[in-house]
């Protein structure tokens, strides 16, 4: 019964939750620790802060941290089962038809769905904000790390904010007392889902022959190389389709991953389908799981070491400046690509103002709004 609980929960929000990895931190929080509870607060963080410092995808391994959380490895599953289920059936069928969609049509929606994304990532800012930044040194320390990011936009900047972060909390942030579970486990690392991570990338490299094969290792390359999300692994899948797709298939797959709900990650759905024409959904299926597997293999091997870690003063102090830091980076994301790439005038600048307003007032549900973003952009482009 957890499971399916699990399940369900995730699905709902892979349906809904547009805006990639920056909105998603926001509508989890709402969802599991806001309404739900259950989670807390201080759990959240710690898992956030975990999830950041990870290659993979972010915020579809703090899924799978929350589906662990609450129901062991099978709710993890549930957690990233419902999640992708409906971005994989969406890119797949894009993948198939979608030379046979009006491209005006399209256009209009994701008009539409980029507004809400603009709202979702505002309100987590401020959610966020005031859970990690509820004193003058940590909103600095957001701040700042906003402002660098504006300033040299990266990735390479952005773990280096993070850690820079780390090193200042545990310094100037670190409570006076441990925390209530401060002997709660052992700090080790689960070492055989981390022997796993490195026995599965070995073997495929060894023996990843044929079509399958090669889309199984390149994809598990690219989700264990790449720390930063769903926009930093364009680059190197790209690399590694190489010329066995043309430059207009690659770049529809990635428009369309923006546009979708869930996780970003279900590109390599898309790229799936079209690099086994024979076998397309089953192509879909290899490079998914094969993107997302190692990120969830470093969750379960060290999300238990460092909830003991996270316990001692020194390293709460480092997971506070960890997460304002990330809420720093959620407000470089609002701008930068978020807010650009959405708003163009005053009517959309207009229209996003009030959608904020109307999920502030918390009178209009969410599916609601989503809806109604999808319609305006649909009517008025």
């Amino acid at each position: 019964m957890r499971f399916g609980k699990v399940f369900w929960e995730f699905l709902w929000l892979g349906c809904i939750s547009f805006g990639g990895p920056a909105a998603h931190v926001g509508y989890f929080h709402r969802r599991f620790v806001v309404r739900l509870g259950w989670l807390d607060e201080a759990t959240y963080a710690r898992l956030l802060a975990l999830t950041q410092f990870l290659p993979g995808p972010a915020s579809s391994q703090l899924g799978f941290a929350i589906g662990r959380h609450r129901g062991g490895l099978a709710g993890g599953v549930a957690a990233f089962l419902g999640f992708t289920l409906p971005s994989f059936l969406i890119m797949v069928m894009v993948a198939l038809y979608a030379t046979r969609l009006p491209e005006a049509w399209l256009n209009g929606l994701v008009s539409g769905l980029k507004w809400l994304a603009v709202v979702v990532v505002a309100d987590a800012v401020l959610n966020l904000g005031g859970k990690f930044c509820r004193d003058r040194f940590t909103r600095g320390v957001a701040l700042a790390t906003a402002v660098v990011l504006w300033l040299f936009p990266g990735v390479g900047v952005q773990l280096l904010a993070l850690l820079v972060a780390a090193l200042i909390g545990r310094h100037w942030l670190k409570p006076s007392a441990a925390p209530e579970d401060a002997g709660a486990g052992e700090s080790r690392i689960a070492w055989l889902p981390f022997g796993l991570f490195a026995a599965v990338w070995l073997l495929l490299w060894l023996i990843g022959g044929g079509t399958l094969g090669g889309l199984a290792r390149d994809f598990y390359s690219a989700g264990a190389l790449v720390f930063g999300g769903g926009h930093v692994v364009l680059p190197l899948l790209e690399g590694f389709v190489g010329d066995a797709m043309s430059q207009d298939q690659f770049l529809t797959g990635y428009a369309t991953a923006q546009a979708v709900p869930g996780p970003m990650f279900s590109l390599a759905a898309y790229l799936g389908a079209q690099l086994a024409p024979a076998s397309p959904w089953l192509g879909a299926g290899v490079a998914t799981l094969a993107i997302f597997l190692p990120g969830f293999l470093l969750v379960l091997a060290l999300s238990d070491a460092w909830r003991a870690l996270a316990a001692r003063p020194a390293m709460a102090g480092a997971v506070a400046g960890i997460n304002a830091a990330v809420v720093g980076l959620l407000l470089a994301a609002l701008y930068q690509p978020v807010f650009l790439s959405a708003v163009a005038g005053p009517r959309d600048l207009a229209l996003v103002v009030l959608g904020f307003l109307a999920l502030r007032s918390g009178r209009v549900p969410l599916l609601a709004l989503v809806v109604a973003m999808a319609a305006l952009g649909l009517v008025i482009h």
